[in-house]
């Protein structure tokens, strides 16, 4: 079987090449990749290289793969796994492997650690390890694209989960947001801070009573209250703001007063920028969970915490990065469901976009782009599809399919991308 994929062989070297798959053994799975959203971890792991921690040394001579935030269809299944998996199931996948007696898996991972699997690929072989820590989920949803996002979607899902708060009088902690607490998302608007919003609207068990969102990009935060807006917040019950801090004189004293003066019960920073950083500390109420999701590439980035209110008013911080197996679970059964993450998508693209984009992701604007690996397309934001309609028949059928679903992505764009894109013929 021969595949197209994308690999990396050292700092900033990312290279599209056609090369034949191995064939699978008897604990192996060959499938097909048909989607796959580009993430900041993979320009991190680009740009870094053999530095980073999940990239092998020897890469050089054995590129990996690179993406992880992928769906697909199962093509065939070794012997080891037919009584669980057969040919034609569609899939996500967990790529941080971890093994039940202890984290000793979390430096491999699909997209970062194997020659053969990563989601910037047209096929794939995926190995016993992920099959043996039941990393493969099947996806039963329409459409391809939700079960690319939800790996992204079980990252928020899983810092939710992480944050914890006191028990009162006693410092025995309680895991999760406050249900009806006060919430705010801080650079809130990037494909993550979307995910974020997303996840926090439409769960069942528990949600916030007030939730802020921030940022200082307005285009941005109008999109982002145009997809999630605040009728749609307030028939969940919760009141819901967007707030452009970049336009505030005092924005500590502005998101404190919108709390009541009292403070966030959970602070998420969606961006490793110092001053946000400090906001979120500033605004914390009594017991309040600061959690500091974004990643910096910076080993020696700091930023200043007030240890007073550490220790007189129990604030805290955790930090988390990706989702486990259960928080994938529980997005693929929330996507399953029919919850739509389309609004997270801005750019669509194919399999000869992705080295490109991938190096150049921290400078592109909007949320998710979405790859299509069987396809050859430009890295094209979904508002232009109009405007390239106007000389291309392709484009024109995507912008009015895209105008039907309030100028998002949808099943029915996928769908029509996957049947007639010119360079499938």
């Amino acid at each position: 079987m021969k595949t197209r994929a994308v690999r990396l062989y050292g700092k900033n070297d990312l290279r599209l090449e056609e090369f034949d798959l191995p064939p699978i053994k008897d604990d192996e799975i060959l499938a097909k990749v048909v989607s796959d959203s580009l993430c900041m971890s993979t320009y991190k792991a680009a740009t870094q290289g053999t530095d980073h921690k999940r990239i092998p040394k020897d890469i050089s001579e054995n590129p990996i793969m690179v993406g992880h935030e992928f769906s697909g269809v199962l093509l065939e299944v070794g012997k080891k796994w037919a009584h669980k998996f057969k040919a034609g199931d569609k899939f996500s996948i967990q790529p941080a492997l971890y093994y039940k007696d202890g984290p000793v898996g979390i430096l491999s991972a699909p997209g970062y650690s194997y020659k053969y699997i990563g989601g910037d690929a047209t096929h794939v072989v995926i190995p016993n390890e992920v099959m043996e820590l039941d990393c493969l989920l099947p996806y039963h949803g329409e459409g391809f694209y939700p079960a690319s996002l939800a790996e992204p979607l079980s990252c928020v899902i899983g810092a939710m989960h992480a944050n914890y708060h006191t028990t009162p009088g006693s410092y025995q902690h309680k895991m999760e947001i406050v249900d009806g607490g006060k919430m705010a998302i801080l650079a809130g608007v990037g494909p993550m801070g979307l995910a974020a919003i997303c996840y926090a609207l439409n769960r069942e068990d528990r949600k916030p009573s007030l939730l802020v969102i921030t940022d200082v990009d307005q285009a941005r935060l109008d999109r982002a209250a145009s997809i999630y807006t605040v009728e749609f917040a307030k028939s969940k019950g919760i009141e819901l703001h967007y707030i452009n801090t970049g336009k505030s004189e005092d924005p500590v004293k502005e998101l404190k007063a919108i709390s009541g003066d009292s403070g966030y019960d959970d602070v998420f920073v969606f961006a490793p920028v110092r001053q946000v950083i400090e906001q979120a500390d500033a605004i914390l109420g009594f017991d309040g969970c600061l959690n500091f999701f974004a990643g910096p590439d910076n080993p020696k980035f700091e930023a200043t915490l007030n240890f007073y209110n550490v220790h007189y008013a129990y604030t805290h911080i955790v930090g988390t990065s990706g989702g486990n197996n259960d928080d994938l679970r529980e997005a693929i059964q929330m996507l399953s469901k029919g919850l739509d993450p389309a609004g997270l998508v801005t750019h669509v693209g194919g399999l000869n976009a992705v080295a490109e984009a991938s190096l150049k992701l921290p400078e592109l604007p909007g949320g998710k782009k979405l790859i299509y690996t069987h396809v050859d397309m430009p890295l094209t934001e979904i508002v232009d599809f109009a405007k390239l309609g106007e000389t291309d028949p392709f484009y024109k059928a995507l912008a009015e399919i895209c105008n039907r679903h309030q100028g998002l992505w949808s099943v029915e764009a996928e769908t029509y991308l996957l049947e007639n894109h010119p360079s499938l013929k």
